[in-house]
C-alpha cells in the first residue's frame, strides 16, 4: 500500500484510485463499510461481522475476527443502525438447518486475507476453503465464490438476516428458472415499511434447491412465504471452480428488480462488472487532482473524497419508478434520478456545498427528491431514509441546501415551489417550531434541546430570507424572516459570553454548566454550539464585546480541559469519550455542530489562528488507519470537511457564495469542475511546518482576502499561496478582507 501512496502522489491521475483505502473509518467509531459499491448506488454490497450492536452501524468493524455473510445494503457512517439486506452466505460444508439455531456459523477471516478498493472487495475464508469476491453496478450486487475443494457447495439467500433488531412484517421468495429466484420483504426499522425486491440470478444451474422458514426445512415447493425466510441453493463443483450471483435490486417489485438487472447486465461475468466499477470510481476520484503530500495525506484524501461519493442512495429504478413516502409508486422521468439517505443535520455543513462545487447534476436531482417528498408529505426531509422519514436530529436543513444551491447558479428546479415547501416546513417543525416563533426562543424548561435548535432555526430562516429577496417576494415575508434571522441573540448570556438555555419567563437557565452536555444541546455544550450562528459571526463577535474578546472565547475552547458534564445523560456518550481522546480541550471534532468554528478566526482579525488550527485538525485528527475518524463519519460529512481543508477553504455558511480561506494541504491541486473549468491551486514552500499563508494571488493579482466566491470558482481560477513556518500578522486583517456577516447586511 505504501509504495501506490506514493504512486499515488507522483502520478494521481492514473492511480487515485488505488489510494482509496476504504478500510479507513471501519475501526473505532467510523461505522464505514469496506465493500463494493459505485456512486451513489443503491447496492451497497458489504461483509456483515456484527449485527444488534452500536457499532454495527456499518455491519463491519474492523476489530471483529469472524463474517456472518455478505449483504446488500449499508450504511456509510452513521450514527443510527438499519439495513443489511439480503444476506449471502456461501459454504463448502453440509448444512442441516432443522434442529439447530446456529446452521449458518460465522466465517472466521483475518485481514491478512483481506483486500478492498474502490467498486471491489475480496477475502479468504480459509477454514472453509472459499475465495469471495464482490463488486457492483447501480442496480445489482456481483458475487463470485471460488470453491478450492470442489464437491457440493452451497450459497444461502437469507431473507431473516438483518443489522438490527427490524421487524419482518413479511417476506417471500420462488424459483422462476434452473438459475434463479426473486422474492422481496418488507420490514420496520428506523422507519417503517422497507419494501425491498431482488432477483438472484446464479451462474450456474442448481444442484438442488432448499427453502427455511423460521429455521426447519420446506420441502419439495418451488415459492416460500413467512416473516423468515432462506434459501439454500447446491452446486456440485471440480475443486477451484467458481460460482457467480447476480443480484439485481429495487424497491419498488420483483419485475422492476428484473428490470433493472438486465439494464446492469452489459457485459460477461465478474471481471467485466469490476472494470466497469473502477472505471466509475475513475471518473470521480478524477476531478480532483492532488500532488506533493505524504504518503498518508494522499490516502485520507482520497478516501475522504471516496466516501463523499457514497451518498446519497439512488431509489429511482431504471424505468423512473420510485417508491412515494405515502407508498405508493411515483416516477421520475428522463435523465432525472430519485435519492434518498438524506443525513441533513450533517451534511448541509459541507457535504453538500462540496457537491455544488463537483456534481452540480446530483445537486439538481437532490432537491428535486426533496421537493417530491414535500408534493407527497407537505414537509421537506429531515433525515430520509429509504421511502420513509426518521426524523431524526434537529433543525430543517434542507432548506439550506436548497437555497445554497440557487443562490450559486443552480437550476432544473421549481424555486417557487421549493421557498412554498421551506416555508412550510419551517412552521411545522416538531421541535420547538411552535415556541420560536411565538418568543423568538424555545424555553429550555419547556423542550430540550432548545438552544441547538433555536441556533440552527435562525441560521435556517436566514436561508429561506435569502432565496424568498432572490425571488422578488412581498417585503413582509422576507422581513418575517429576516427578523427570525436574529433570534440567536435571545440566548446569548453576557455573563459567560456564551450561548445558554433560556425558560418560558425569560430567566436564564440555573445553574449554568458550559461543560455541561445534552440538555439544551444536542449531542455537545455551549462550548461547541455557542458559534453555531453560520449566517452572523459579525454578530456574535459583537455579542462578546468585540474582536478581542471574541477571540479569547475562540482560544478558551483549545485552552480549557477536556472537562465534561455527564448528568444529563446518565453516563459518558461516546462523543464525550472521542473529544477525551482527541484532546484537543473542549473542540470536537467527531460531531459536527463545532466543525466550522476553527474558521471563524477569519471574522476577527486571527486568520493565522485558523491556518494553526486547521493543519492540527489534518494532521491530528486524521489516520489512514481504520481507526483514522475521530466519531462517526457521518454519510460524508466528516470526509466533506477534510476534502475542503485540504484543498484550503471552507464553506462557513452555504447560502452565501463564500468560502473562507484555512491553510492548503497540498503542493498542487487540480479541480476539474463539471462545466469544464478548471481550478488549479499551488502552494509554494508547503510542508508540515509551513502551514501560515504569507501572501497570495489570485489570477496572478495580490489578494489579500479571507475568502473566495463559488462564481470566481466557477469561472476557473488559478491559486497561488506563498507558505512559511511563521504566520504573517497583517494580511487579511482589514475590514474589507472579511467574510459575509448578516450583522453587516443590516449595517448593524
Amino acid at each position: 500500500m505504501a509504495l501506490l501512496l506514493c504512486v499515488a502522489c507522483s502520478e494521481p491521475k492514473d492511480s487515485a484510485v488505488n489510494v482509496v483505502n476504504p478500510f479507513i473509518g471501519t475501526g473505532f467509531h467510523g461505522h464505514t463499510y469496506p465493500g463494493a459499491t459505485v456512486p451513489q448506488g443503491m447496492v451497497q454490497l458489504s461483509p456483515d461481522t456484527r449485527r444488534g450492536n452500536w457499532d454495527a452501524c456499518s455491519g463491519y468493524h474492523y476489530s471483529d475476527s469472524t463474517l456472518l455473510g455478505f449483504s446488500h445494503t449499508h450504511l456509510s457512517g452513521t450514527g443510527c443502525i438499519d439495513w443489511g439486506d439480503i444476506l449471502v452466505y456461501p459454504s463448502s460444508r453440509e448444512l442441516s438447518p432443522d434442529g439447530t439455531a446456529d446452521w449458518m456459523p460465522p466465517h472466521p477471516f483475518s485481514h491478512e486475507r483481506e483486500e478492498a478498493m474502490p467498486g471491489y472487495y475480496r477475502v479468504e475464508l480459509p477454514a472453509e476453503g472459499i475465495e469471495v469476491e464482490l463488486t457492483a453496478t447501480p442496480y445489482t450486487g456481483v458475487h463470485r465464490y471460488t470453491f478450492e475443494r470442489g464437491g457440493e457447495v452451497s450459497i444461502v439467500v437469507d431473507l431473516a438476516h438483518a443489522l438490527s433488531d427490524d421487524k419482518i412484517k413479511e417476506a417471500r421468495m420462488e424459483r422462476i428458472g434452473d438459475n434463479e429466484i426473486r422474492g422481496g420483504r418488507n420490514t420496520s426499522g428506523w422507519v417503517d415499511n422497507q419494501h425491498i425486491y431482488f432477483i438472484a440470478r446464479f451462474s450456474r444451474p442448481f444442484h438442488s434447491l432448499r427453502w427455511v422458514k423460521e429455521g426447519k426445512t420446506v420441502d419439495s415447493v418451488d415459492s416460500i412465504t413467512g416473516e423468515r425466510l432462506q434459501v439454500i441453493a447446491t452446486f456440485r463443483l471440480l475443486p477451484k471452480e467458481s460460482v457467480e450471483l447476480y443480484v439485481g435490486w429495487s424497491c419498488v417489485s420483483e419485475e422492476n428488480a428484473c428490470d433493472n438487472l438486465e439494464h446492469d447486465f452489459t457485459g460477461d461475468g465478474f471481471d467485466h462488472f469490476r472494470r466497469e466499477a473502477e472505471q466509475r470510481w475513475r471518473q470521480v476520484l478524477s476531478r480532483v487532482r492532488v500532488k506533493g503530500g505524504t504518503p498518508a495525506e494522499c490516502a485520507n484524501f482520497y478516501t475522504a473524497l471516496y466516501h463523499s461519493f457514497l451518498t446519497p442512495n439512488l431509489v429511482s429504478d431504471a424505468n423512473g419508478d420510485y417508491r412515494r413516502h405515502d407508498m405508493k409508486t411515483g416516477k421520475v422521468d428522463g435523465r432525472r434520478k430519485q435519492y434518498s439517505t438524506f443525513s441533513l443535520w450533517d451534511t448541509f455543513r459541507a457535504w453538500h456545498p462540496l457537491m455544488t462545487l463537483l456534481d452540480t447534476t446530483l445537486v439538481g436531482d437532490m432537491v428535486n427528491s426533496m421537493l417530491n417528498i414535500y408534493d407527497v408529505t407537505g414537509e421537506l426531509p429531515i433525515w430520509s431514509l429509504s421511502s420513509g422519514e426518521t426524523n431524526t436530529m434537529i433543525g430543517y436543513h434542507a432548506v439550506s441546501v436548497i437555497a445554497d444551491a440557487y443562490l450559486k447558479g443552480i437550476r432544473g428546479f421549481d424555486a417557487r415551489q421549493a421557498l412554498e415547501a421551506m416555508t412550510r416546513s419551517a412552521e411545522k417543525n416538531a421541535k420547538g417550531a411552535a415556541y420560536y416563533t411565538r418568543y423568538g426562543f424555545i424555553p429550555s424548561d419547556l423542550r430540550r434541546e432548545s438552544v441547538s435548535c433555536l441556533l440552527e432555526f435562525a441560521y435556517d430562516d436566514w436561508c429561506i430570507m435569502k432565496l424568498a429577496q432572490q425571488l422578488n417576494r412581498p417585503q413582509e415575508e422576507i422581513d418575517l424572516y429576516r427578523e427570525r434571522s436574529k433570534n440567536y441573540r435571545f440566548v446569548f448570556d453576557k455573563e459567560s459570553k456564551l450561548m445558554r438555555g433560556k425558560n418560558e419567563d425569560g430567566t436564564f437557565q440555573s445553574p449554568f454548566s458550559p461543560y455541561k452536555w445534552g440538555d439544551a444541546f444536542t449531542e455537545g455544550n455551549s462550548w461547541h454550539y455557542t458559534w453555531s450562528v453560520f449566517h452572523d459571526p459579525q454578530g456574535l463577535i459583537d455579542l462578546m464585546g468585540g474582536k478581542t474578546g471574541f477571540n479569547a472565547m475562540m482560544d478558551s475552547v483549545f485552552n480549557v480541559p477536556p472537562l465534561f458534564d455527564d448528568s444529563y445523560y446518565g453516563g459518558v456518550i461516546h462523543e464525550i469519550r472521542e473529544m477525551q481522546i482527541m484532546n484537543m480541550g473542549n473542540y470536537a471534532h467527531g460531531n459536527q455542530p463545532i466543525q466550522h468554528m476553527i474558521y471563524l478566526y477569519n471574522y476577527s482579525g486571527e486568520p493565522w489562528k485558523a491556518q494553526y488550527w486547521v493543519r492540527e485538525v489534518m494532521d491530528k485528527l486524521y489516520f489512514a488507519t481504520p481507526d483514522g475518524y475521530c466519531g462517526d463519519e457521518d454519510n460524508g460529512q466528516t470526509s466533506a470537511w477534510y476534502v475542503f481543508s485540504a484543498l484550503g477553504f471552507y464553506p462557513v455558511c452555504p447560502g452565501t457564495d463564500q468560502y473562507i480561506l484555512g491553510s492548503p494541504l497540498f503542493k498542487s491541486v487540480t479541480l476539474n469542475l463539471e462545466n469544464g473549468k478548471k481550478v488549479v491551486i499551488k502552494a509554494n514552500n508547503n510542508g508540515e511546518a509551513n502551514r501560515y499563508i504569507s501572501s497570495m494571488k489570485v489570477n496572478g493579482k495580490n489578494y489579500t482576502k479571507n475568502y473566495l466566491t463559488h462564481g470566481d470558482l466557477m469561472r476557473g481560477m488559478n491559486i497561488h499561496y506563498n507558505m512559511s513556518a511563521t504566520p504573517n500578522k497583517s494580511r487579511g486583517t482589514q475590514d474589507s478582507d472579511v467574510p459575509y456577516s448578516f450583522s453587516n447586511e443590516l449595517g448593524k
